[in-house]
Formats: structure tokens, C-alpha cells, sequence
């Protein structure tokens, strides 16, 4: 008994200064995350009115037409991503460039429809993954949820009753009592219901922040990631201007691998060209991924989703179990509210450490 007792106080003593320690990044954390579950559907409210051109019988001009037209209409911009509809012919084609502007250019003629700033949710993004503060903040975050992983952990721990009549008054909230008894119900049965959601929800993003997390997931999985199949050096040579250099590649991988939905093309840190065609699923993001030599075109590796092996199952799973929407919108539903419930918990913890403070210090004075 003394010795159960022994290891409770430890797991309080972890649990409180632990969360008074990260208490702020976790509320922060936790609300980004819950404005961000949603991103596809507030991004396409925001964009429904440039998302899109009246339908009409044309065919799209080539996508090399389209890089043309860019090179017009922002001579000074250099290209860092492109992004493709491939389901909707009318869909405009959205270009981002280095200078973080936005451009979204007619399918049917490569005419400007809008030219934007990146959206509130990258900075949400941003916020949610390093706080603005770039590596430094990676550090902070990555930390702060190993340290809200061994939080949960001691918070089973504590909310463990230690008799089994307990049990019931464990897993439920007294609304008839006081406001201190409401609050201190709120943090440990909210906290208890949402626990193993949260476990999941962090452990994913730990595999977002460490290389040793993600290669305990491989060595688990019984597989290594794959970087994909190295593609023959002696690819011919081609003499082609920039915009029909990304055409063949787009067109070539499009009728190659087709029933993609979207196409995303962009221009890495070491200035080679990723081009990622993106398929429907029901679990695992199925994804073609293909890189290629900036210089003159000629393709260097290749991961195609029907080679996945474990390992790659569960990275290419692993952000939609993350964010819930691997259970569809059920699972943003989820998300969303377990999301607000984490975010009270440091709040809902530092209010009963300030009555129990104020408890102690009127039995001193008394």
C-alpha cells in the first residue's frame, strides 16, 4: 500500500510541474491542430470563388502553355510549386512562387483569375509545428509532446481509483457540486475519456519530429522505408525550354499512372523536381512519387504506392490518423472536439494548483 502510495506521489509530482512547464504550448498546440483538421473545407470556402472557371467545352491548354503565360504575367517570379485539378477540366491551376505569392490561372486560355498571399492556415500550420520560431520552435514543440505523452501516461496513472466502488464517481462529472469540484471532475474524466485518443494523436506527431520514432515504427512493422526504384542513368538527353521540360514530365507520369486526382509539382531545396500524383483511397494515401534532375529533365528515383511495403503503409497513413481524417469526417468530428478537450486541460489543471495553493496557504495562516 505504502509503496502504491509511493508511486502515486511521484506520478503527481511529474504530472504537475510538467504541465505547469508546458501547459501554454500544449493549449497552443492543441488549437491549431483542431482549426487545422478541417483545412480542405475552409480552403475550399475561401477559394470558391477563384477555384474554379465557368465550364465550357474547350479542352485545358497544355500545361507548358500555361508556364508561357506565367512567365507574362510575373517575369520576376520564380516558381516553387504547381498544383493540378485533375477531376475537374475547369479547375484553375494554382502556381506559388519563392517571393510566397499565390497565382490561380485560367485552365481554358493561362489568363490570370487571382493572385493571393498564402491563407491563414499556413500561418496556422506554421504556428502548430514550430511556433514561428522555425528550428528552435521544432525543438519546443517536438519536446513539448514528448513531455505531453508522459503527461497523459501519469494522468491514467492519478485518475486510477484506488477502490473498485470509486470507479463510477471516476467516470463522471458532479454538476451539482462546487466549481472547484466541477473543474477538478472536468480535467480528470475529460482527460480520461480523450487519453487514448490523445496517445495516438501525439505518438503520430512524434513520428512527424524524430528520426528514432520513425525508424522503432519501421523496426515494429518488420520493413524499412523505401526511397523507391533508382531510375537508369542513361536516359537520352533532351533539348527542351524550361515550361516543355514540365510538360513532358507531367504528361508523361499522367499517362503512364492516370486516375490521379490531383498533381502537385515542385521545385525541392536541392533544386531538383518532385512530381506527386495523388489517388483516391479508403485508408492508406495512395501517392506516385517521382524526382527528377532539374538541369535537364531526366528522372532519378521513382515510389509508387503499389510497392509499399509496411513501413511505407504506415508513413503514407500516418498524417490523416494524425489530423483524424482517416476516418473521414467522423474521425475531423473526433479530432475537433478532443482537440478543444486537450486544450482545457492545462487550464482546467492550473486552476485546481491555485486552490490547492490558496487551500495550503490559509492553513498556514490558521
Amino acid at each position: 500500500m505504502k509503496r502504491n502510495k509511493g508511486f502515486k506521489q511521484a506520478a503527481r509530482f511529474i504530472h504537475l510541474w510538467l504541465g505547469l512547464f508546458t501547459g501554454i504550448i500544449v493549449v497552443i498546440i492543441s488549437l491549431t491542430g483542431c482549426i487545422y483538421v478541417f483545412e480542405k473545407e475552409i480552403r475550399d470556402y475561401m477559394q470558391k470563388d477563384y477555384a474554379f472557371v465557368p465550364a465550357n467545352e474547350q479542352q485545358p491548354v497544355s500545361l507548358a502553355v500555361l508556364l508561357q503565360n506565367f512567365e507574362k504575367i510575373a517575369p520576376a517570379q520564380k516558381i516553387t510549386g504547381i498544383k493540378i485539378n485533375n477531376t475537374a477540366k475547369n479547375a484553375t491551376v494554382c502556381f506559388t512562387t519563392k517571393k510566397h505569392n499565390v497565382y490561380y490561372l485560367n485552365p481554358f486560355n493561362g489568363s490570370l483569375v487571382k493572385k493571393t498571399k498564402p491563407d491563414f492556415l499556413i500561418t496556422v500550420q506554421e504556428i502548430h509545428t514550430s511556433l514561428l520560431l522555425g528550428e528552435t520552435g521544432k525543438f519546443i514543440i517536438r519536446w513539448s509532446v514528448v513531455i505531453f505523452v508522459i503527461m497523459l501516461i501519469s494522468g491514467l496513472i492519478l485518475w486510477f481509483p484506488g477502490q473498485v466502488r470509486l470507479i463510477k464517481q471516476a467516470l463522471t462529472v458532479k454538476w451539482k457540486g462546487s466549481f472547484k469540484r466541477i473543474n477538478y471532475d472536468l480535467h480528470n474524466v475529460a482527460g480520461f475519456y480523450v487519453s487514448g485518443i490523445l496517445l495516438i494523436s501525439a505518438l503520430s506527431g512524434l513520428y512527424f519530429g524524430f528520426k528514432e520514432v520513425r525508424t522503432a515504427v519501421s523496426f515494429l512493422s518488420g520493413s524499412k522505408l523505401t526511397e523507391g526504384h533508382k531510375a537508369a542513368p542513361d536516359q537520352p538527353i533532351i533539348k527542351e525550354t524550361i515550361a516543355e521540360r514540365y510538360e513532358r514530365i507531367y504528361r508523361n507520369a499522367i499517362v503512364q499512372y492516370p486516375g490521379a486526382d490531383l498533381t502537385n509539382l515542385s521545385i525541392r531545396k536541392d533544386g531538383n523536381v518532385r512530381l506527386r500524383l495523388t489517388y483516391p483511397s479508403d485508408w492508406a494515401r495512395k501517392r506516385n512519387t517521382f524526382f527528377y534532375n532539374a538541369d535537364n529533365g531526366q528522372l532519378i528515383r521513382s515510389k509508387l504506392y503499389k510497392d509499399y511495403n509496411g513501413a511505407d503503409i504506415i508513413e503514407a497513413t500516418n498524417y490523416d490518423l494524425h489530423t483524424g481524417q482517416l476516418f473521414g469526417l467522423f474521425g475531423k468530428i473526433v479530432a475537433t472536439i478532443v482537440s478543444l478537450i486537450a486544450a482545457s486541460l492545462p487550464i482546467t489543471g492550473f486552476i485546481i494548483w491555485l486552490k490547492k495553493g490558496k487551500k495550503k496557504k490559509i492553513q498556514q495562516r490558521s
